[in-house]
């Protein structure tokens, strides 16, 4: 990687998302990080959307950063199944879609600066909630999969509030509480994300993502 650590942004909904992202980003890339604070803080999903395309202007005249790193919550809209890899293909409901074209947009007239010629991304989608990814391995029963399935049938087999209970012990956590328990979820998965990649195509496109971003700048 031209002799130094990669150096990265992340980006989530909120930092409790940020928290577990860094510790899932360094287990797919094998080795630590530099971590590049973004100019801009999201708070949910249309913030991040909102703010995406000046963070990636800041990233690329303002600082050396090779990438920039998102992870944004599918809620009640579209997953991203493979055929959404299909070359340019574009779904309107699907968010990774969507933060894939804006970042498109946001770096396609920049020019080169720092020494590289754009900052480069990955971007995860988890479906239908972060909270997923951290039962993961734990209850079998969660997984994308089960989620697209119940939104067929129209019988969800459970709520993001319930997702959001069985993690933390409530459903309202104070921020300590939920980095800690986001934290020791993604600790375990860092030991092997292989289960977490074949569960949940929306970490395995960011998975995806991140080792094509390592491959460029080695």
């Amino acid at each position: 990687m031209n002799g130094r650590p990669l150096r990265l942004a992340l980006l989530g909904e909120s930092l409790v998302d940020e928290a577990a992202l860094g510790i899932l980003v360094e287990a797919v890339l094998g080795v630590a990080f530099v971590q590049v604070q973004p100019n801009l803080r999201a708070r949910g999903w249309p913030s991040v959307l909102q703010i995406l395309p000046a963070i990636v202007r800041h990233l690329h005249f303002n600082t050396d950063a090779d990438g920039l790193v998102v992870l944004v919550d599918s809620d009640d809209t579209e997953p991203h199944p493979s055929e959404h890899e299909t070359a340019g293909y574009f779904h309107p409901r699907c968010r990774l879609c969507q933060l894939r074209a804006t970042f498109r947009r946001a770096t396609k007239t920049l020019p080169p600066a720092r020494g590289r010629s754009r900052v480069l991304r990955g971007i995860g989608l988890a479906v239908p909630a972060a909270e997923a990814w951290y039962l993961c391995g734990v209850e079998d029963a969660v997984s994308e999969a089960a989620w697209r399935d119940g939104r067929e049938t129209g019988r969800p087999p459970y709520s993001r509030r319930e997702l959001k209970a069985r993690v933390y012990g409530t459903e309202r956590p104070n921020l300590q509480q939920a980095i800690q328990y986001a934290t020791e979820a993604a600790r375990r998965h860092a030991r092997d994300t292989r289960r977490l990649e074949y569960d949940f195509p929306g970490f395995a496109a960011l998975a995806t993502d991140l080792r094509e971003l390592a491959r460029l700048n080695g």
